[in-house]
């Protein structure tokens, strides 16, 4: 096996937001030099996640906050949305942290097209303004966990309840309201398919 550039894809279904950051992380910890990147197709139920640079937020929704441990701010998880979690030993290809992030962008941004955009000092993709897509990673020993989150088909509204990745009045989209067809599990399939390109495997 060629441990660079074979990488396990799991597809997990719904699971639980604070169970998957801690499995995640158990397995950042325990990995060894041989083990095979692995990347993880999921959904969650909804969720505001805080992550290391957000205050605490107050919602009155109904809807769950969890302190995270990856970078950024605070940003909304739910049904209908791609969540793409890549454990990836970033050290171990070469590759540095803001590459890391530039190439989770650009694997979005290969399925939107010309209308996708990258913001300065705000790391995602957006279109038009809106933000489609958010990214928040941590890395540990030069390895990287978390990922990122990409609008499908969702209920967009509770965005609304917070300054989405700190900034107020952000606009946000997905990507049935672009015209991009495709059901959660298709658009999640293609987009681990472009972040595994850019990976080379």
């Amino acid at each position: 096996m060629n441990i660079v550039a074979d990488i396990v894809l799991k597809r997990l279904g719904r699971v639980d937001y604070a169970n998957t950051v801690a499995t995640m992380r158990a397995f950042t910890l325990s990995r060894g030099e041989t083990s095979a990147d692995e990347l993880w197709l999921v959904e969650h139920a909804p969720v505001y996640t805080l992550g290391q640079a957000a205050a605490a937020v107050s919602v009155g929704n109904g809807i769950p906050v969890v302190q995270s441990d990856r970078g950024g701010e605070v940003t909304y998880h739910g049904p209908g949305q791609v969540v793409l979690y890549t454990l990836v030993d970033l050290a171990r290809r070469g590759i540095k942290v803001k590459s890391f992030v530039g190439l989770l962008e650009q694997a979005v941004m290969d399925l939107i097209g010309p209308r996708a955009e990258r913001r300065h000092g705000a790391p995602g993709v957006y279109v038009e303004g809106a933000k489609v897509a958010a990214l928040g990673i941590r890395v540990t020993r030069g390895r990287a966990y978390h990922g990122l989150s990409l609008n499908v088909d969702m209920d967009l509204a509770p965005f609304s309840a917070i300054d989405p990745c700190g900034y107020r009045g952000l606009k946000i989209t997905q990507t049935r309201d672009l015209g991009i067809p495709g059901t959660p599990a298709q658009i999640g399939e293609r987009v681990a398919d472009n972040v595994m390109r850019h990976l080379g495997a």
